[in-house]
């Protein structure tokens, strides 16, 4: 299906390439490590990973102020998955749907999910790419880049207001993509299955010295769920480059652009018909370092993106016994800006520091959601800090807030106090509390939608009252990390009480649907990771969540639809094993209790991969060759009912130097 609108096309994408490359090749210098200055050697010699995104500060795994799931390069090649959202199910307490109903596969956590996944932050090589068109979402920038182009991923799992402003409200997925020095020469991946999947990608990477340089084409496509109108196709640019112009200086560039074709809609329903739909995206970065001395660094952050949607189609009302038709449509544009400055020391081998500020701003235009030309702009000015202090040996101690302001809302404050404890080598106890906010989007403030009907005349759809606040929530939890090496074991555990006030609810109305603040509940439970190195060759994950909905306002409306979207239990695991002749094997199972889908009613979910793969050399490359079959088990309903994910087999092959 080609795409219903472009908003660059492959020419221009060529031509912008091209002269980036150029650019960038002009410019290079000495090189210098890549890592922040204000990162001293003994942040790496722990055997715990590092993890760069929860506090802003690189810390060891047992030292963040939150607990952390690392998905790592094997484990996302080895997973089978074909999308960021599809892999996110190994992360304890999340849900996904595979649906581009809503423009692309979402993620949630805990069971606050909505139509739109838009109460988690996606931050891709720390720029945040969610959709300020589609009321913060972060399905589409899932969408924005190859899997075989990360290095990790990182997901905190809990609010993070505090370091990352209002996204973070229940947490941040933290996209690190591969260093280009790290993916020099030629790459490519091809798949083709069962339910039109064919996948490809192409990679080249070059540069030594003051700098290096990649460029990724690819895209993914496919058939969708049984019962829906998808035949999604993705399709995507990508470049990269890291720069050292002096001793002391990095300089990294990034662009990228996204073209999204899918389609929505149902069967024998009129005023839904099926019909497809067009996203386009792109975004360019660029991030400045400047290394001070070797306990102190600044950064600075320049980045840039643009969403174009298209979606229109006729509504006939003959059904309805009325001569007519009437076009919907809900075509508009955005953009955003952002400009981070932060500041990291370490003042003493106890205390560390992070401190700066952001500038951001949102655009949003759209007649047809908003019923006038006018552009909406919101604002945001954010300062943040937090301090790591080693008050003893064996006890860190994590504080930070981010103050807030929006241009719409006004001032908010989160602030954030962790403390950890090193009980003994390989064990710590982790403890704290933290405030976040989400401030409604511009859809949910200013919305007002509008159809002009044959005969009936003009129709409200949805109206917004602009009298939205901002969501809180309160956030207590309790954690654990183990690490047992004579039996091979590591375990995470959390246990957490969050407390949700004013979550914005739509409402349903006579002169028209509109948001409101009128929902407040609790969610109290226990999650877990752990990791097994059961046998030679052989790794398991067992991941699990366990989520009591308790209400704050038993009668309030929504409350019904809160518990039906909140899983009891959400389970996963994975079974990695190789076997001799360089065959590896995947098994992933995972499995929610009765669910509240995203458009319809409760359902339970399971779903079992298989994955057989086979290391190889054609001369001087290493390639692989792997058979990946979804869902062994049977068909389940994703995002509505009538819309069914059912077993589908595809086979890759990948080439590399």
């Amino acid at each position: 299906m080609r795409p219903v609108s472009q908003m660059i096309d492959q020419q221009d994408i060529a031509h912008f390439s091209a002269i980036l490359v150029a650019a960038s090749l002009l410019i290079g210098g000495p090189a210098q490590s890549q890592e922040g200055a204000a990162v001293s050697e003994q942040d790496f010699l722990s055997d715990m990973p590092v993890v760069l995104s929860v506090s802003r500060l690189p810390q060891p795994l047992d030292e963040t102020p939150g607990a952390v799931t690392i998905l790592d390069r094997d484990t996302i090649r080895r997973s089978g998955a074909r999308d960021v959202a599809d892999l996110l199910r190994l992360v304890p307490g999340f849900q996904v749907s595979n649906a581009f109903d809503s423009v692309a596969p979402q993620v949630g956590y805990h069971g606050i999910f909505g139509r739109y996944s838009n109460r988690v932050e996606l931050l891709i090589d720390g720029r945040s790419a969610y959709s300020p068109y589609f009321i913060g979402s972060i399905a589409g920038g899932l969408q924005s880049v190859a899997l075989q182009d990360i290095e990790r991923i990182e997901v905190l799992r809990g609010s993070n207001s505090a370091a990352y402003g209002a996204r973070a409200f229940l947490g941040v997925i933290n996209i690190v993509t591969r260093h280009t020095a790290d993916s020099l020469g030629a790459r490519g991946v091809v798949t083709t299955g069962e339910n039109g999947i064919h996948d490809a990608q192409a990679s080249l990477g070059w540069g030594t010295g003051p700098g290096s340089f990649r460029l990724t084409v690819d895209r993914r496509a496919d058939e969708g769920l049984e019962g829906a109108y998808d035949r999604n196709s993705v399709s995507r640019v990508n470049f990269r480059s890291d720069l050292y112009p002096a001793p002391g200086h990095e300089v990294q560039l990034r662009l990228g652009a996204t073209s999204l074709n899918a389609g929505r809609g149902q069967p024998d329903f009129v005023l839904d018909p099926f019909r497809p739909f067009g996203f386009d995206s792109a975004y360019a970065q660029v991030d400045y370092k400047l290394v001070l001395s070797s306990d102190e660094d600044v950064a600075i952050k320049l980045s840039r993106s643009q969403e174009r949607y298209r979606e229109e189609f006729p509504v006939s009302l003959l059904p309805y016994k009325i001569n007519g038709v009437y076009n919907v449509s809900a075509n508009g544009d955005a953009s955003s800006d952002a400009l981070t400055l932060q500041h990291t020391q370490r003042h003493s081998p106890v205390l560390r520091t992070v401190w700066g500020a952001e500038y951001r701003q949102e655009r949003i235009v759209s007649a047809p959601l908003y019923h006038t030309d006018a552009a909406f702009d919101t604002r945001f000015l954010r300062l943040f800090g937090n301090l790591e202090w080693r008050l003893a040996p064996d006890w860190l101690l994590n504080a930070g807030a981010l103050a807030e302001n929006s241009s719409v809302t006004g001032n908010t404050l989160a602030p954030r106090v962790m403390m950890n404890w090193h009980l003994a080598p390989g064990h710590t106890l982790r403890a704290g509390v933290s405030k976040a906010f989400r401030p409604p989007s511009t859809y949910e403030m200013f919305a007002d939608r509008r159809f002009d009907i044959p005969v009936l005349g003009e129709r409200v759809d949805t109206r917004a009252t602009g009298q939205t606040v901002p969501e809180t929530l309160v956030a207590k939890e309790v954690g654990y990390l183990g690490d047992f090496p004579a039996w091979g074991v590591a375990l995470d555990v959390r246990l957490f009480q969050e407390r949700f006030d004013k979550l914005i609810d739509i409402r349903y109305a006579p002169g028209g649907k509109y948001y409101i603040n009128d929902t407040a509940f609790d969610l109290e439970g226990t999650e877990y990771q752990l990791k097994w190195q059961a046998w030679q060759g052989a790794q398991l994950i067992v991941s699990q969540a366990f989520i009591h909905n308790t209400h704050v306002a038993p009668g309030a409306p929504g409350d019904d639809e809160i518990n039906a979207a909140t899983p009891k239990r959400a389970s996963a695991l994975a079974y990695f094993q190789q076997l001799p002749g360089q065959i590896s094997l995947t098994l992933l199972h995972s499995e929610n209790s009765t669910t509240g889908l995203v458009a319809d009613r409760p359902q339970p979910r399971a779903r079992t991969d298989l994955r057989l793969a086979k290391a190889m050399r054609w001369g001087s490359r290493r390639g692989e060759v792997a058979l990946v079959v979804q869902n062994l088990g049977s068909d389940y309903a994703d995002f509505k009912r009538q819309h069914l994910f059912q077993k589908q087999a595809f086979i890759t092959l990948r080439l590399e130097d």
